[in-house]
Protein backbone atom coordinates (compact mmCIF):
# COMPACT_ATOMS: atom_id res chain seq x y z
CA UNK A 1 0.00 0.00 0.00
CA UNK A 2 3.07 2.57 0.79
CA UNK A 3 4.35 1.59 -2.50
CA UNK A 4 0.82 2.56 -4.23
CA UNK A 5 0.94 5.61 -2.28
CA UNK A 6 3.43 6.75 -3.24
CA UNK A 7 3.77 6.17 -6.24
CA UNK A 8 -0.31 8.27 -6.37
CA UNK A 9 1.68 11.27 -5.00
CA UNK A 10 5.00 10.95 -7.35
CA UNK A 11 2.51 10.68 -10.43
CA UNK A 12 0.41 13.54 -9.47
CA UNK A 13 3.54 15.71 -8.87
CA UNK A 14 5.16 14.83 -12.03
CA UNK A 15 1.76 15.03 -13.38
CA UNK A 16 1.34 18.96 -12.90
CA UNK A 17 4.77 20.20 -13.57
CA UNK A 18 4.57 18.39 -16.83
CA UNK A 19 0.94 19.56 -17.40
CA UNK A 20 2.85 23.37 -17.48
CA UNK A 21 5.76 22.40 -19.02
CA UNK A 22 3.65 20.85 -22.10
CA UNK A 23 1.24 24.16 -21.95
CA UNK A 24 4.62 26.41 -21.80
CA UNK A 25 5.87 24.96 -25.04
CA UNK A 26 2.76 24.90 -26.68
CA UNK A 27 1.97 28.08 -26.19
CA UNK A 28 5.33 29.07 -27.25
CA UNK A 29 5.12 27.41 -30.50
CA UNK A 30 2.09 28.91 -30.94
CA UNK A 31 3.21 32.30 -30.34
CA UNK A 32 6.46 31.39 -32.57
CA UNK A 33 4.45 30.14 -35.22
CA UNK A 34 2.40 33.88 -35.37
CA UNK A 35 -1.04 32.87 -33.22
CA UNK A 36 -2.23 35.79 -31.20
CA UNK A 37 -2.35 35.74 -27.49
CA UNK A 38 -5.77 35.27 -27.20
CA UNK A 39 -6.22 32.35 -29.68
CA UNK A 40 -3.13 31.04 -27.05
CA UNK A 41 -5.34 31.78 -23.97
CA UNK A 42 -8.82 30.40 -24.92
CA UNK A 43 -7.64 27.33 -27.14
CA UNK A 44 -4.29 25.76 -26.05
CA UNK A 45 -4.26 27.18 -22.42
CA UNK A 46 -7.30 26.58 -21.33
CA UNK A 47 -7.37 23.03 -22.85
CA UNK A 48 -3.79 22.23 -21.04
CA UNK A 49 -5.41 22.57 -17.68
CA UNK A 50 -7.35 18.93 -19.27
CA UNK A 51 -4.10 17.35 -20.10
CA UNK A 52 -3.56 15.53 -17.27
CA UNK A 53 -6.97 14.29 -17.26
CA UNK A 54 -6.71 13.17 -20.94
CA UNK A 55 -3.39 12.04 -20.38
CA UNK A 56 -4.82 9.37 -17.54
CA UNK A 57 -8.00 8.39 -19.46
CA UNK A 58 -5.97 7.32 -22.09
CA UNK A 59 -3.67 5.07 -20.27
CA UNK A 60 -6.59 3.76 -18.04
CA UNK A 61 -8.68 3.05 -20.77
CA UNK A 62 -5.54 1.28 -22.43
CA UNK A 63 -4.93 -0.82 -19.27
CA UNK A 64 -8.57 -1.84 -19.23
CA UNK A 65 -9.47 0.71 -16.28
CA UNK A 66 -12.50 2.40 -18.25
CA UNK A 67 -14.50 2.93 -14.53
CA UNK A 68 -10.87 4.74 -13.58
CA UNK A 69 -11.23 6.99 -16.59
CA UNK A 70 -15.07 7.17 -16.32
CA UNK A 71 -14.61 8.38 -12.46
CA UNK A 72 -12.05 10.85 -13.51
CA UNK A 73 -14.55 12.42 -16.08
CA UNK A 74 -17.32 12.93 -13.70
CA UNK A 75 -15.17 13.25 -10.63
CA UNK A 76 -13.23 16.08 -11.79
CA UNK A 77 -16.12 17.78 -13.46
CA UNK A 78 -17.69 17.87 -9.81
CA UNK A 79 -14.65 18.79 -7.76
CA UNK A 80 -13.49 21.86 -10.62
CA UNK A 81 -17.38 23.51 -9.60
CA UNK A 82 -17.50 22.35 -6.14
CA UNK A 83 -13.98 22.29 -5.12
CA UNK A 84 -12.00 24.43 -7.31
CA UNK A 85 -14.76 27.27 -7.94
CA UNK A 86 -15.95 27.21 -4.08
CA UNK A 87 -12.47 27.87 -2.88
CA UNK A 88 -11.87 30.16 -5.28
CA UNK A 89 -15.00 32.69 -4.54
CA UNK A 90 -13.97 31.94 -1.15
CA UNK A 91 -11.05 33.64 -1.69
CA UNK A 92 -11.64 35.91 -4.29
CA UNK A 93 -15.38 36.81 -5.14
CA UNK A 94 -15.99 36.82 -8.55
CA UNK A 95 -18.14 39.33 -10.73
CA UNK A 96 -18.97 38.11 -14.39
CA UNK A 97 -20.35 40.93 -16.36
CA UNK A 98 -23.73 40.71 -18.03
CA UNK A 99 -23.44 38.60 -21.29
CA UNK A 100 -19.61 37.47 -20.68
CA UNK A 101 -19.59 33.65 -20.79
CA UNK A 102 -23.36 33.68 -20.81
CA UNK A 103 -23.68 31.45 -23.45
CA UNK A 104 -20.91 29.40 -22.56
CA UNK A 105 -22.66 28.19 -18.92
CA UNK A 106 -26.02 27.32 -21.06
CA UNK A 107 -23.83 25.30 -23.06
CA UNK A 108 -21.95 23.61 -20.58
CA UNK A 109 -25.68 22.69 -18.87
CA UNK A 110 -26.77 21.37 -22.39
CA UNK A 111 -23.98 19.71 -23.06
CA UNK A 112 -24.06 17.72 -19.40
CA UNK A 113 -27.66 16.67 -19.94
CA UNK A 114 -26.87 15.62 -23.66
CA UNK A 115 -23.26 13.09 -22.73
CA UNK A 116 -26.05 11.90 -19.79
CA UNK A 117 -28.79 11.70 -22.54
CA UNK A 118 -26.14 9.18 -23.86
CA UNK A 119 -25.38 7.28 -20.61
CA UNK A 120 -28.86 6.59 -19.89
CA UNK A 121 -28.72 3.02 -21.75
CA UNK A 122 -25.87 2.08 -18.86
CA UNK A 123 -22.88 2.05 -21.94
CA UNK A 124 -20.63 4.04 -23.54
CA UNK A 125 -20.13 2.78 -26.76
CA UNK A 126 -18.13 3.99 -29.35
CA UNK A 127 -20.22 5.17 -31.39
CA UNK A 128 -20.81 7.80 -28.12
CA UNK A 129 -17.49 8.79 -27.89
CA UNK A 130 -16.99 10.12 -31.50
CA UNK A 131 -20.01 11.79 -31.65
CA UNK A 132 -18.94 13.93 -27.99
CA UNK A 133 -15.36 14.26 -29.23
CA UNK A 134 -17.28 15.54 -33.20
CA UNK A 135 -19.53 17.91 -30.42
CA UNK A 136 -16.46 19.12 -28.66
CA UNK A 137 -14.68 20.20 -32.35
CA UNK A 138 -17.60 22.04 -33.18
CA UNK A 139 -17.73 23.87 -29.98
CA UNK A 140 -14.20 24.80 -30.08
CA UNK A 141 -15.06 26.55 -33.11
CA UNK A 142 -17.54 28.47 -32.35
CA UNK A 143 -16.21 29.47 -29.01
CA UNK A 144 -13.12 30.49 -30.54
CA UNK A 145 -15.32 32.56 -33.33
CA UNK A 146 -17.13 34.65 -30.18
CA UNK A 147 -14.75 34.97 -27.60
CA UNK A 148 -12.34 36.46 -29.84
CA UNK A 149 -15.17 39.23 -30.43
CA UNK A 150 -15.81 39.78 -26.61
CA UNK A 151 -13.66 42.57 -25.78
CA UNK A 152 -13.71 41.97 -22.06
CA UNK A 153 -12.53 38.65 -22.21
CA UNK A 154 -10.41 39.65 -24.84
CA UNK A 155 -8.91 41.77 -23.05
CA UNK A 156 -7.78 39.76 -20.25
CA UNK A 157 -6.41 37.27 -21.78
CA UNK A 158 -4.58 39.33 -23.64
CA UNK A 159 -3.16 40.53 -20.04
CA UNK A 160 -2.10 37.03 -19.26
CA UNK A 161 1.61 36.89 -20.33
CA UNK A 162 2.82 34.28 -22.79
CA UNK A 163 6.43 33.14 -22.10
CA UNK A 164 8.52 33.69 -25.27
CA UNK A 165 10.84 30.91 -26.29
CA UNK A 166 12.97 30.38 -28.76
CA UNK A 167 11.56 27.54 -31.39
CA UNK A 168 14.45 25.23 -30.11
CA UNK A 169 13.36 25.56 -26.74
CA UNK A 170 9.76 25.58 -27.35
CA UNK A 171 9.62 22.44 -29.57
CA UNK A 172 12.24 21.19 -26.16
CA UNK A 173 9.54 21.98 -23.51
CA UNK A 174 7.14 20.72 -25.47
CA UNK A 175 8.51 17.40 -25.99
CA UNK A 176 9.92 16.74 -22.11
CA UNK A 177 6.10 17.94 -21.06
CA UNK A 178 4.65 15.35 -23.11
CA UNK A 179 7.14 12.40 -22.56
CA UNK A 180 6.77 13.14 -18.57
CA UNK A 181 2.68 13.59 -18.74
CA UNK A 182 2.71 9.98 -20.14
CA UNK A 183 5.70 8.55 -17.84
CA UNK A 184 3.58 10.05 -14.73
CA UNK A 185 0.07 9.52 -15.43
CA UNK A 186 1.17 5.73 -15.76
CA UNK A 187 2.51 5.91 -12.69
CA UNK A 188 -0.23 7.24 -11.67
CA UNK A 189 -2.99 5.40 -12.62
CA UNK A 190 -1.00 2.30 -11.72
CA UNK A 191 -0.96 3.15 -8.30
CA UNK A 192 -3.96 4.05 -8.32
CA UNK A 193 -5.57 0.88 -9.06
CA UNK A 194 -2.97 -0.96 -7.12
CA UNK A 195 -5.11 1.05 -4.20
CA UNK A 196 -7.99 0.07 -5.15
CA UNK A 197 -7.48 -3.62 -5.30
CA UNK A 198 -5.85 -3.27 -2.17
CA UNK A 199 -8.66 -1.26 -0.36
CA UNK A 200 -11.16 -3.64 -1.97
CA UNK A 201 -13.09 0.02 -3.59
CA UNK A 202 -13.95 -0.02 -7.09
CA UNK A 203 -11.95 1.59 -9.22
CA UNK A 204 -14.69 4.23 -9.85
CA UNK A 205 -14.34 5.54 -6.37
CA UNK A 206 -10.53 5.72 -6.49
CA UNK A 207 -11.08 8.20 -10.06
CA UNK A 208 -14.24 10.12 -8.43
CA UNK A 209 -12.19 10.69 -5.50
CA UNK A 210 -7.97 10.63 -5.61
CA UNK A 211 -7.51 10.74 -8.92
CA UNK A 212 -10.55 13.30 -9.69
CA UNK A 213 -8.46 15.87 -7.04
CA UNK A 214 -5.48 15.29 -8.26
CA UNK A 215 -5.99 15.70 -11.49
CA UNK A 216 -8.03 18.80 -10.86
CA UNK A 217 -5.24 20.71 -9.27
CA UNK A 218 -3.67 22.65 -12.44
CA UNK A 219 -7.36 23.92 -12.65
CA UNK A 220 -7.52 25.02 -8.67
CA UNK A 221 -4.13 26.66 -9.26
CA UNK A 222 -5.25 28.73 -13.00
CA UNK A 223 -8.18 29.47 -11.15
CA UNK A 224 -7.26 31.14 -8.10
CA UNK A 225 -4.58 33.10 -10.04
CA UNK A 226 -6.62 34.16 -12.51
CA UNK A 227 -9.66 35.37 -9.57
CA UNK A 228 -6.26 37.22 -7.45
CA UNK A 229 -5.42 38.89 -10.55
CA UNK A 230 -8.82 40.44 -10.82
CA UNK A 231 -9.50 38.13 -14.18
CA UNK A 232 -13.01 37.22 -13.13
CA UNK A 233 -13.91 36.33 -16.44
CA UNK A 234 -10.73 34.36 -17.06
CA UNK A 235 -11.57 32.46 -13.83
CA UNK A 236 -14.66 31.39 -14.75
CA UNK A 237 -13.54 30.32 -18.13
CA UNK A 238 -11.04 27.78 -16.62
CA UNK A 239 -13.91 26.15 -14.89
CA UNK A 240 -16.30 25.65 -17.72
CA UNK A 241 -13.65 25.31 -20.46
CA UNK A 242 -12.31 21.94 -18.46
CA UNK A 243 -15.64 20.81 -17.77
CA UNK A 244 -17.07 21.20 -21.39
CA UNK A 245 -13.49 19.03 -22.23
CA UNK A 246 -13.89 16.61 -19.77
CA UNK A 247 -17.23 15.83 -20.58
CA UNK A 248 -16.92 15.29 -24.66
CA UNK A 249 -13.02 14.48 -24.36
CA UNK A 250 -11.68 12.78 -21.70
CA UNK A 251 -15.23 10.94 -20.69
CA UNK A 252 -15.57 9.98 -24.84
CA UNK A 253 -11.94 8.35 -24.71
CA UNK A 254 -12.73 5.06 -22.83
CA UNK A 255 -15.59 4.24 -24.92
CA UNK A 256 -13.75 5.34 -28.27
CA UNK A 257 -10.91 2.83 -27.09
CA UNK A 258 -13.23 -0.13 -26.00
CA UNK A 259 -16.91 0.01 -25.33
CA UNK A 260 -17.39 0.78 -21.58
CA UNK A 261 -20.20 -0.61 -19.49
CA UNK A 262 -21.35 2.16 -16.65
CA UNK A 263 -21.83 1.03 -12.89
CA UNK A 264 -25.34 1.66 -12.01
CA UNK A 265 -23.88 4.14 -9.43
CA UNK A 266 -22.82 6.81 -12.16
CA UNK A 267 -26.52 6.61 -13.29
CA UNK A 268 -27.81 6.71 -9.90
CA UNK A 269 -25.49 8.80 -7.75
CA UNK A 270 -22.50 10.75 -9.63
CA UNK A 271 -23.99 11.58 -13.05
CA UNK A 272 -27.05 13.22 -11.48
CA UNK A 273 -24.37 14.86 -8.88
CA UNK A 274 -22.78 16.87 -11.78
CA UNK A 275 -25.77 17.98 -13.11
CA UNK A 276 -27.04 19.19 -9.72
CA UNK A 277 -23.35 21.08 -9.11
CA UNK A 278 -23.60 22.37 -12.86
CA UNK A 279 -27.61 23.26 -12.53
CA UNK A 280 -26.38 25.21 -9.07
CA UNK A 281 -24.05 27.18 -10.93
CA UNK A 282 -25.83 28.18 -13.82
CA UNK A 283 -29.18 29.59 -11.18
CA UNK A 284 -26.42 31.15 -8.52
CA UNK A 285 -25.39 33.60 -11.93
CA UNK A 286 -29.19 34.07 -13.27
CA UNK A 287 -30.02 34.83 -9.52
CA UNK A 288 -27.68 36.77 -8.77
CA UNK A 289 -27.82 39.09 -11.77
CA UNK A 290 -31.80 39.05 -11.19
CA UNK A 291 -30.85 40.58 -8.00
CA UNK A 292 -28.10 43.08 -9.23
CA UNK A 293 -28.39 46.40 -8.19
CA UNK A 294 -26.22 47.79 -11.05
CA UNK A 295 -27.42 48.72 -14.01
CA UNK A 296 -25.95 46.87 -15.90
CA UNK A 297 -26.98 43.42 -14.14
CA UNK A 298 -23.55 42.01 -13.52
CA UNK A 299 -23.59 38.42 -11.26
CA UNK A 300 -21.58 38.23 -8.15
CA UNK A 301 -20.57 35.21 -6.86
CA UNK A 302 -19.54 35.84 -3.57
CA UNK A 303 -18.32 33.81 -0.40
CA UNK A 304 -21.54 32.67 0.67
CA UNK A 305 -21.38 30.92 -2.84
CA UNK A 306 -18.44 29.41 -2.27
CA UNK A 307 -19.00 28.05 1.45
CA UNK A 308 -22.15 26.38 0.07
CA UNK A 309 -20.39 24.67 -3.13
CA UNK A 310 -17.48 23.28 -0.86
CA UNK A 311 -20.12 22.09 1.67
CA UNK A 312 -22.37 20.11 -1.16
CA UNK A 313 -18.60 18.78 -2.30
CA UNK A 314 -17.92 17.60 1.38
CA UNK A 315 -21.67 16.09 1.31
CA UNK A 316 -21.27 14.24 -2.04
CA UNK A 317 -17.85 12.66 -0.27
CA UNK A 318 -20.22 11.60 2.85
CA UNK A 319 -22.45 10.24 0.41
CA UNK A 320 -19.87 8.40 -1.24
CA UNK A 321 -18.26 6.59 1.92
CA UNK A 322 -21.84 5.54 3.25
CA UNK A 323 -22.28 4.24 -0.44
CA UNK A 324 -19.31 2.03 -0.38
Amino acid sequence: MLIAAAAIIVGFIILIYSADLFVAGAAAIAENMGMSPVIIGLTIVSMGTSAPEILVSLTASFAGAGELAIGNAIGSNIANIGLVLGITVLIAPLIVHKGTLRKEIVLLMIVTLGVGFLCLDGSLSRLDGIMMVAVLVFILIYLTLIQSSDTSLAQEADEEPIKHLSPLRAWLTFAIGLTLLIASSKLLVWGAVTAANILGVSELVIGLTVVAVGTSLPELAATVASAMRGHTEIALANVVGSNLFNLLAVMAIPGIIAAEQLQPAVITRDYPTMIFFTGFLVLAIYLSRKRSATPLGDAYLGRRIGSMLVSFYALYYYWLYVSI
